[in-house]
């Protein structure tokens, strides 16, 4: 199928296109961020942040507009004039704001959803894409996410795309208006990267499309989250770059589903959410290390870790329960292996190279997402939701979100601020929590003191669906399984 979809691909390089519109200069909101080392502190770096290009006005020059649906055959005769006659159009400062809800302030970035959300990536002063290269890495930035409710999703993560956003002699907007997005559900559209997305038969007869073309690329979520719920997932594809896919071919490159690690899901309801353990009513800080097997940047990856920090204190991770299974609180091969077999999860995690592929995807590099959508029409019941599971089946719950509160709300926002990018434990400061994980890596761990996790007492209940407490047995005691939702220290 792999050779399929590449010899489509190259036959619709032709139909590259997309020039500039004269109507609005653009105007990228600028902000900063940062690059840290352990020996070094951390050094301030320029960037700004640009739309994405599918939210654009796409025009001709009469200022028509070139939706492609329905395809005028004025407008768009062919794939290749189609593109050569729709010009992307810029986006000034005024309109970021009033628009589409996004300013900037330093090194902080909010997002108000309005009528729509948006989607925004990281471009620097060179006019490509930030390529960040994360592999024995940590990413960091604060969030303030107390007004994203039930049904919205603030999100940030990492999607391979080429940084140049596919620019070329017939894509003359490139990353500077936006171009080029793909993610691991091969995304269909009215343009990707110049490329028309919508093609009726009559324009590539060469090529045999069932569908409309979508781009598909490595994806690693490092943050889906509102106030309520917070999941990470890496989604590998077989492909070691972007390439377009059509109809069924979008469906057999890359894992749409991840292996996410959701603590209300896995187990532990009372750690993320309004006054629980990370106080979603605050602003936090949220970190995520992108451990390799030998301590390389060259290395394996091996595990992700996540910790916290919130009013000066660092925060482990969720410490989560697969029933039968002893409590983790970060994302290795093992841990997604174990939810494939015992949570019955998509498989095509493994199926597309598991977390060793999502590690080769981080050591090429990838483009910084950053977005404000909804979906209440069907809830957002895959990251929040009671609705949409099965109560009885471990592992299926969400989170506490419903039909009933997950309302429309124009004003919801998110900042995003901070943003950090460096050697491990370099990027905040404070204690660093040992982790728990019982399918650790061999990687490099902080010798940095904690206070001793709490232990519970003979008799007591130390694990189980749904339960927070503590998961260590005072000594002799250990802790033995009685059924998935109870495990007592005997």
């Amino acid at each position: 199928m792999l050779s399929v979809i590449f010899v489509a691909a190259s036959l619709i390089t032709s139909a590259l296109g997309q020039g500039i519109g004269t109507e609005t200069a653009e105007q990228a909101p600028p902000i900063t961020y940062s690059t840290c080392t352990t020996s070094g502190g951390c050094a301030t770096h320029d960037a700004s942040i640009v739309l994405d290009g599918n939210y654009r006005w796409i025009h001709t020059a009469n200022l028509t507009s070139c939706n492609p649906a329905g395809f005028n055959r004025t407008i768009c005769p062919d794939a290749t004039t189609c593109a050569e006659n729709c010009l992307i159009e810029g986006v000034d400062l005024a309109g970021y704001q009033t628009t589409y809800g996004i300013t900037t302030d330093g090194d902080a970035l909010n997002l108000v959803f309005g009528s729509g959300g948006s989607r925004v990536y990281l471009l620097d002063p060179s006019g490509n894409y930030t390529n960040f290269k994360v592999l024995n890495q940590e990413f960091t930035f604060d969030i303030d996410i107390s007004n994203v409710p039930c049904g919205y999703n603030a999100a940030l993560y990492f999607s391979e795309m080429e940084v140049d956003g596919g620019l070329s002699s017939l894509n003359k907007a490139g990353a500077k208006y936006g171009t080029g997005y793909c993610d691991s559900q091969c995304p269909k559209g009215d343009f990707f990267d110049g490329i028309v997305g919508l093609l009726p038969p009559l324009m590539v007869a060469s090529v045999n499309f069932d569908g409309s073309l979508g781009a598909c690329c490595n994806e690693m979520d490092l943050w889906e989250a509102n106030s309520v719920a917070t999941q990470l997932t890496p989604h590998p594809c077989e492909i070691p770059s972007e390439i377009t896919c059509s109809g069924s071919q979008c469906t057999s490159v890359c894992d749409p589903s991840g292996c996410d690690f959701n603590p209300f899901r896995m187990g532990n309801p009372s750690f993320y959410g309004p006054g629980l353990t990370i106080d979603t009513n605050k602003p936090f800080t949220v970190v995520t290390q992108f451990v390799t097997n030998d301590g390389t940047d060259t290395g394996t990856l091996s595990e992700i870790r996540r910790i916290y920090v919130q009013n000066g204190v660092v925060i482990q991770n969720a410490a989560v329960n697969i029933p039968g299974l002893p409590a983790v609180n970060s994302l290795s091969q093992a841990f997604c292996t174990d939810k494939i077999n015992t949570l019955s999860d998509a498989a095509s995690f493994n199926t597309f190279g598991g977390l060793a592929q999502m590690g080769a995807s981080l050591a090429r590099g990838a483009v910084l997402v950053i977005s404000l959508w909804d979906s209440l029409g069907s809830g957002m019941f895959w990251l929040d939701g009671l609705e949409g599971s099965n109560p009885s089946s471990p592992g299926a719950l969400r989170g506490n979100c419903t039909t009933a509160n997950s309302i429309s709300d124009p004003s919801t926002s998110v900042t995003f601020s901070n943003i950090k990018v460096g050697d491990l434990n370099s990027t905040f400061a404070g204690l660093v929590p040992p982790p728990i994980s019982s399918s650790s890596s061999s990687g490099p761990t902080s010798t940095s003191s904690a206070p001793p996790a709490p232990t519970q007492t003979h008799w007591g209940q130390c694990g189980g669906m749904f339960y927070s407490g503590p998961i260590v047995c005072a000594s002799p005691f250990t802790c033995q399984e009685s059924n998935p939702y109870y495990s007592q220290c005997l």
